[in-house]
């Protein structure tokens, strides 16, 4: 059975980028019409006169910014998925605190927007993002530019950030990756790798102390001192004690 094409509202107030993000949506097969909007006023515009399956959009814009827009947007009765789409990293908590669909960084290319246009149509499906490799060794972080690879065994600890996950190395760096806090620590659990909160993962290997002062347990990995919940910290001591032996080798 053919799918019927997403109707796409495009929004950038800066043109050459616009005209880049319009090109690039209209190269995607499951589209059907494309409509630019030079801001986020422009945008409601066309969102009074017409139903749109999604609206990709820039964040940095002067007058009504794309999150203030995405707060807008979530108040429609039927609300189109919003897709950021800037050159700016540092916003991604935000933006999936207004349920984006999607954080897609400058410059990017046709099948990272085909991938985008892919979790529009699950958002509306209601199915969950599929992983192909259960173990997942490896995670991709996109940088503009760039993809970066990211070894399992030298990821340090990680914390949740909306539907995303920042995962910090052992050499200090950190990357922002589209997964679920929950998922990932459910399948790296095997590997030496523990729940310790409902905000943070860590590796065991990476684990220099445990300590409990005034009722409140922390503990440092990867030169981070981390909160440990109540909920987690028995089944983390037993993890630590007994749990060494699943984790991955440095």
């Amino acid at each position: 059975m053919t799918m019927r094409t997403l109707s796409v509202l495009a929004v950038d107030d800066e043109p050459p980028a616009l005209d880049e993000l319009v090109y690039s949506l209209q190269q995607c097969g499951d589209v059907g019409r494309v409509t630019p909007a030079g801001n986020a006023t422009e945008a409601l515009r066309h969102l009074e006169q017409e139903s749109f399956d999604a609206v990709f959009l820039d964040i940095v814009m002067p007058g009504l910014d794309g999150l203030e827009l995405a707060r807008v947007l979530g108040r429609f009765a039927q609300p189109p998925a919003v897709v950021f789409v800037t050159a700016h990293e540092q916003y991604a908590v935000a933006a999936f605190g207004v349920r984006a669909v999607d954080y897609v960084l400058k410059p990017f290319d046709i099948p990272r927007l085909a991938a985008s246009l892919e979790r529009v149509r699950a958002h509306f499906a209601g199915a969950p993002e599929q992983v192909e490799d259960d173990d997942l060794p490896t995670l991709a972080a996109e940088l503009p530019g760039r993809t970066v690879l990211i070894d399992r065994a030298d990821v340090a600890w990680i914390e949740a950030a909306g539907d995303y996950v920042r995962v910090h190395t052992t050499d200090d760096r950190s990357y922002l990756v589209r997964i679920p806090l929950t998922m990932l620590a459910d399948r790296w659990e095997r590997y030496g790798f523990a729940r310790i909160h409902r905000s943070y993962v860590v590796a065991l290997r990476a684990v220099r102390e445990l300590c409990t002062q005034d009722g409140q347990t922390t503990v440092l990995a990867g030169g981070r001192q981390l909160p440990v919940s109540r909920r987690h910290l028995r089944e983390f001591r037993d993890q630590l004690l007994h749990g060494r032996s699943g984790a991955d080798k440095p």
